[in-house]
């Protein structure tokens, strides 16, 4: 054949071969260009069905425009009638080459798995099923470009008489069950094979093996795979989940398409091992501090209740062996005539810290005692008599107590940190308090009224740094609950938290917000993380810094990470709702429904019909493709939150993927007019065209809501509502302007 001109096609030398045809290098000498000729075998020629039906599939293929899918040129045959294939010629090797160095770095089998992932995602929006994905059929270019060679040849191979050994077996190992059964199939059967070629690169053996074909094939149908993790021990955890369900025996249980397996290999962990690790301290000593309860004559002091109790709260978190329940857990038994040893055993922690104030004009009393939950016995009580304006000397000592009785060691910087005053201004602390009492409310109105609190305690004492980092919370309240644009409120966040750390750089509170404004608003994740860290050095038992940490690790896809920490908020902030719901959050991100359910199922304990856990369970039938279970719910929570449009928006997701145009129309509409009275991102319009398949509009929406600073972009990462678009280039383009680009595995694809 070597040197041989067939058609216009000129042999320069051979460059591979096997069961499906040889494969040589040839040069078009009409377009003076290298391609690269495959000869198919006689025997497909020879059968005018099968010469029939690859033509058509090679046809369909040979339109299949993509990156990661080598290009088809023409098909044609000798004068012999041998049918041949023109496509692209390439310098590298293919990936079973590869694979006989070696198993491969784990970043690189995500990365070339990303590709082959992308490419099918292409074939199959075209009912274009592969059904023969293996490293043979998969080329490395020199730039580490991947492409998906033959497609086509697998039906036609399906109707031969190829009796072959080698090119069976080694077929084999790569079908799903349902092949190997001779059952129909769909594009979930590429999913399995690209499952055993992700396992193989990783182990540097197959999942399945034999003696022969048909002991393959009953591996296959019948028997587990050893875990990776069993094999080598640097894959991630959420890595070896992926392969899981990529390799279900059932292809209904496997992913229902290539872009949900695309997102979660996105989220996958890779890189935790470089990533500063906040000291997970096992403390010695566990405490739930209670709202103290108002004894003062006119009943008007529950901010200053609530108050005592957070800075003691506050304090505490500063201590590493002292794992302090958060306030929100400490604070949802407020009012209620409830044990303290049931309530030690509810939150898991040894004691309860319990008191009541009585304040009437400038004198104040303030009674504390120390439980013992295991016997109920009290360690320590005092009551204290005093001015007002001695608040401050009282919480120290009350504070220095607890360290004494439950017997901790303190270091000398969290010394310091107790002894650190934030203000000798009691005017100031009081309008302080009364902020912060307002804006545990989390409401508009609220809000704004913990503002001028704030400013107003900043006007008594220009120099507390508490309010300012304070006052940073109230601006990225109102950005992140949909309340403003967040050009008008995250600069301002930041403005507050800059000022309070230029009066006191050892303010977790501070760090954390500034934190909050980098990966919510300047899209700046380092710093986030970075900033969050610090917070938790300063403050290492503080839940919401904690949360913060594992929000940064959702934001930029490490979901195994984030799911992890959250937990770790948990221990500190049990019977939180928010925080409960933020886990379920997680594992969906995570792609783990039935999970991300049964949390959330477990959250509506603590607050029953709350609209967002009526959401995000909604969001859960989404991925099971029940659409009409998931729209019942979000009527509920769309009518328990009236015009809060981020459920009106869900309810059009709904109505567009399952195929109700019209109604997500009507949802467009309706955000439209609320748009015109009130603030709406972009992003809730952007997903609703995305679902409906209106992606040119889709990009636009989602290009204003990179204009606006719309802090949904910073979730674009995980984002399950968006998942229809992920494959279009501007997707990755947004990316990139976003700087989440970079967290993907996508990178070098």
């Amino acid at each position: 054949m070597i040197g041989k001109t067939i058609s216009h096609y000129k042999i320069i030398e051979k460059i591979g071969g096997g069961g499906m045809g040889v494969i040589y290098k040839a040069e078009d000498t009409k377009l003076k260009r290298t391609v690269a000729l495959k000869f198919l075998p006689h025997e497909f020629s020879d059968d005018p069905t099968a010469k029939k039906r690859f033509v058509q599939e090679a046809q369909s293929a040979s339109s299949l425009d993509h990156p990661n899918i080598c290009t088809l040129h023409e098909i044609d045959e000798t004068d012999e009638g041998q049918l041949f294939i023109a496509m692209a010629c390439y310098e590298g090797e293919t990936l079973k080459h590869r694979i006989k160095k070696g198993p491969l770095e784990v970043n690189a089998a995500i990365d070339i798995t990303l590709g082959v992932a992308k490419g099918l995602t292409k074939a199959h929006s075209t009912g274009i099923v592969h059904r023969d994905i293996k490293p043979a059929n998969i080329f490395i270019t020199s730039d580490e470009q991947v492409k998906i060679l033959d497609f086509g040849l697998a039906k036609l191979a399906g109707t031969s008489r190829i009796t072959k050994t080698e090119s069976i077996t080694g077929t084999v190992a790569y079908m799903s069950p349902e092949m190997v059964r001779a059952e129909d199939m769909d594009h979930r059967t590429d999913v399995w094979s690209l499952g055993v070629v992700l396992y193989e690169m990783l182990t540097g053996k197959l999942p399945f093996k034999g003696d022969n074909w048909e002991a393959i094939m009953y591996a296959i149908s019948n028997t587990a795979p050893i875990p990776v993790t069993q094999l080598r021990n640097d894959v991630p955890a959420s890595l070896e989940r992926v392969i899981g369900k990529m390799l279900q025996k059932k292809s209904q249980d496997r992913y229902r398409d290539i872009q949900q397996m695309i997102a979660d290999m996105r989220s996958i962990d890779h890189e935790e091992g470089s990533l500063l690790r906040i000291a997970a301290v096992k403390p010695s000593a566990s405490i739930v501090v209670l709202p103290f309860i108002d004894m003062s004559p006119t009943k008007d002091q529950e901010y200053f209740c609530d108050g005592m109790a957070e800075e003691l709260i506050n304090s505490l978190t500063h201590i590493k062996n002292i794992r302090v329940v958060a306030r929100t857990s400490a604070f949802s038994f407020k009012g209620k005539d409830i044990d303290v040893r049931d309530i030690g055993r509810t939150l898991n922690v040894d004691h309860v810290l319990e008191g009541s104030v009585r304040k009437s004009e400038n004198r104040i009393r303030i009674t504390a005692q120390l439980v013992n939950v295991t016997d109920g016995y009290h360690l320590w009580s005092e009551r204290y008599e005093s001015q007002t304006k001695d608040v401050f000397t009282i919480q120290d000592e009350i504070t220095m107590k607890i360290v004494d009785k439950l017997k901790v060691e303190i270091l000398g910087d969290e010394e310091m940190s107790l002894q650190k005053r934030e203000t000798s201004n009691i005017e100031a602390y009081n309008a302080r308090l009364k902020g912060r009492f307002f804006l545990q409310k989390l409401s508009k109105t609220d809000t704004e009224k913990a503002i001028k609190y704030y400013r107003q305690a900043i006007e008594l004492d220009p120099d507390y740094a508490v309010a300012y980092a304070a006052m940073a919370y109230c601006y990225l309240q109102f950005g992140i609950y949909y309340y403003f644009p967040a050009k008008q409120v995250f600069p301002k966040a930041k403005a507050a938290a800059t000022k309070a750390l230029e009066i006191d750089d050892t303010l977790a509170l501070a760090h954390s917000a500034i934190a909050g404004v980098h990966y919510q608003y300047d899209w700046d994740f380092e710093s986030a993380r970075q900033r969050t860290e610090r917070a938790l050095e300063l403050a290492p038992n503080c839940s919401s810094s904690r949360g913060n940490y594992a929000g940064y690790f959702a934001v930029t896809g490490k979901m195994d990470r984030a799911i992890a920490e959250q937990k770790r908020v948990l221990e500190l902030d049990p019977i939180s709702f928010t925080q409960n719901v933020h886990l379920g959050l997680y594992y969906l991100r995570a792609r783990q429904p039935e999970e991300a359910r049964q949390q959330l199922l477990k959250t509506l304990e603590f607050s029953p019909e709350h609209p967002w856990a009526l959401w995000l369970i909604a969001s859960t039938y989404a991925h099971d493709l029940q659409y009409d279970k998931g729209i019942t719910l979000l009527h509920d929570a769309v009518n328990a939150a009236k015009d809060f449009t981020p459920l009106i928006a869900a309810l059009g997701w709904f109505y567009a993927m399952s195929g109700n145009k019209k109604g997500a129309e009507e949802i467009i509409s309706n955000l439209s007019k609320k748009a015109k009275k009130s603030y709406v991102r972009p992003f809730l319009f952007a997903k609703i065209r995305a679902a409906l398949g209106q992606h040119d509009k889709a990009f636009q929406w989602l290009e204003k809501a990179y204009e606006e600073r719309d802090c949904s972009l910073s979730w674009l990462l995980t984002d399950e509502s968006v998942d229809c678009i992920r494959d279009d280039p501007r997707f990755d383009e947004l990316l990139k302007k976003i700087g989440l680009y970079k967290f993907t595995r996508s990178a070098r694809q």
